[in-house]
């Protein structure tokens, strides 16, 4: 008898192999010989690494500029690619999933951490938040600051989701540089992007974007993962943050800094510790046991799994529990050193936008 999930992937499976007809590199755009944020052409190959979090085909690349620090995916996803690999993702065969991962207590500790850091130079009225998903951001933003009303925008169709459950006040669908000059020009406090920047094909027309949509002496509060992390150096292709192929560019917070600057922002706090995510062992255990486990049934593999590898699969995972704990435990534990030193993953930052 076939599991839900199997009837899926099935319905799904003819899509998928069509768009895999040609190989997964018809995804890419050409290697780009020079760095999108300085223009030098010192690059060196930061890592090498694959699709961990959903385990379609591809391998990626992330360059290092030797001259400003800054790492990008290159060659990065077309057009055709990033609608590709996004594709049940945030919605559909992955919804589930992805849900429970935003839903988790750490993530409303962490978010709640922000709006304490955020309040500490304003009380805003209106908030924005940029890629909010489902709105598991503003729901828990919500006990903090009742009188705050939140919107949300997102391309994919979860954060309509979110405006029917209540999460955020108006949903917004679309990308913000497009957005930005005409339905929200002026409108907000509080711009908000948590991990959203590394997503994006082009990082400062964002923050430029985010300067348009915000009242003159508004805030903007950014999230991102930090490239400089000593855990993306001990765990190399297997760190969490690298997320490939989604996470298209990693800025430096000094470079981050410096941007926020020129755009129009005064930087009032940046924290390299704070926006840390304890989860850098558990991601590569999880990674690893992926690697030499059968996989899952995944409409993009031709045939899906038999019996006897299901059975091996599920055996594997119930084996492996014990290492998953203890990586678990062990984040935990290691966090407070962590968010006081290089070993924290990503770095938060509140600016405030200047006439």
């Amino acid at each position: 008898m076939s599991t839900p999930s199997a009837t899926r992937a099935a319905a799904a499976r003819g899509r998928y192999l069509a768009d895999l007809a040609a190989g997964p590199g018809r995804f890419l755009m050409p290697r780009s010989p020079d760095c999108p944020w300085c223009g030098s052409q010192r690059l060196e190959c930061r890592v090498r690494t694959r699709d961990w979090a959903q385990g379609k085909p591809g391998e990626f690349t992330l360059d290092r500029c030797g001259a400003c620090g800054h790492v990008f995916q290159n060659p990065r996803l077309n057009e055709a690619g990033l609608a590709f690999y996004y594709r049940d993702f945030y919605d559909g065969l992955g919804a589930e999933t992805t849900g429970r991962m935003f839903q988790g207590g750490g993530s409303v500790r962490r978010f709640r951490s922000s709006v304490a850091a955020l309040t500490a130079h304003a009380v805003p009225l209106t908030w924005l938040d940029v890629g909010t998903a489902y709105g598991h951001f503003p729901a828990a933003a919500r006990g903090l600051l009742p009188e705050t009303e939140f919107d949300g925008l997102d391309m994919g169709e979860a954060v309509l989701d979110a405006e029917r459950a209540g999460r955020v006040a108006h949903a917004f669908r679309g990308f913000l540089a497009e957005l930005a000059p005409t339905e929200l020009a002026g409108r907000y406090d509080v711009v908000s992007m948590f991990h959203y920047l590394e997503h994006t094909r082009d990082p400062r027309r964002e923050l430029a974007a985010a300067r348009t949509a915000l009242r003159p002496g508004g805030h903007l509060l950014i999230e991102v993962p930090d490239p400089e992390s000593l855990f993306g150096r001990l765990l190399g292709r297997y760190w969490l943050p690298w997320f490939q192929p989604q996470h298209l560019h990693f800025v430096p917070w000094s470079n981050m800094r410096a941007e926020l600057s020129r755009t129009g922002f005064t930087v009032l706090d940046v924290r390299r510790g704070h926006a840390h995510v304890p989860a850098d062992l558990v991601a590569a255990c999880w990674f690893l046991l992926t690697r030499v486990l059968p996989r899952e049934d995944m409409p993009w593999d031709e045939r899906p799994p038999g019996r006897v590898a299901r059975l091996v699969r599920g055996g594997g995972v119930l084996a492996a529990v014990p290492a998953l704990v203890a990586a678990y435990g062990m984040d935990r534990l290691f966090a407070p050193l962590a968010r006081r030193t290089a070993w924290a993953n990503a770095y938060r930052v509140i600016a405030r936008r200047e006439d």
